[in-house]
């Protein structure tokens, strides 16, 4: 089994613990809900669940077994596979980015690649970042930490999302001492 489908399993296992909920369980409340909508789920299981984004919306891939082709893919392919998959077409000049970023923050210590759709998230305990493409020729670096100041490189996202920060990175140079700085921090964070 690989690892990203053991990160997979792991993660739905421990939604189900957290909820105290099995599978089955949480398969009848998303339909006594008599919601239909991804959306609409997600916002019902964060309110009554007390998920985090990220949970709510794997726990609806694994109750609907609707996250496609790509990200069921995802889950059994390599790392690279899911990289290249993301990275693929005019997004591929931005890979040798994400690449150097795994680079530095690998010697941080253990933590978890956890493929989505369109961006890795990294995890110890709790998600610390998410790295992906902004667009095709930029790369985002969402940052879960609190208290920082936000500057022009590190902006402060609306309350309630995934991350509290992000930066965007359109050149090699750009991961520096400081980004680097505030991805170590979220991932002491996160531990």
């Amino acid at each position: 089994m690989s690892t990203l489908k053991k990160a997979y399993e792991a993660q739905i296992n421990n939604i189900q613990v957290k909820t105290g909920k099995t599978l089955d369980e949480l398969r009848v409340l998303a339909k006594e809900s008599g919601l239909v909508k991804h959306g609409e789920l997600r916002a019902m299981f964060q309110q009554v669940l007390g998920l985090g984004h990220g949970d709510a919306n794997s726990l609806i891939h694994a109750l609907f077994e609707s996250d496609g082709m790509r990200a069921a893919a995802a889950r059994s392919a390599t790392l690279d596979d899911v990289l290249s998959e993301i990275y693929r077409g005019p997004k591929a000049g931005l890979r040798p980015m994400n690449d150097a970023l795994f680079a530095e923050i690998d010697s941080f210590g253990e933590f978890e690649r956890v493929p989505k759709k369109g961006y890795i998230s990294l995890r110890r305990k709790k998600q610390f970042a998410m790295i992906g493409p902004a667009n095709r020729t930029q790369i985002e670096v969402g940052l879960n930490m609190k208290d920082l100041d936000a500057s022009e490189r590190l902006v402060a996202m609306a309350p309630g999302g995934m991350c509290q920060y992000r930066v965007r990175v359109a050149v090699l140079t750009e991961i520096d001492a400081e980004l680097i700085g505030w991805i170590r921090q979220a991932y002491e964070a996160a531990g």
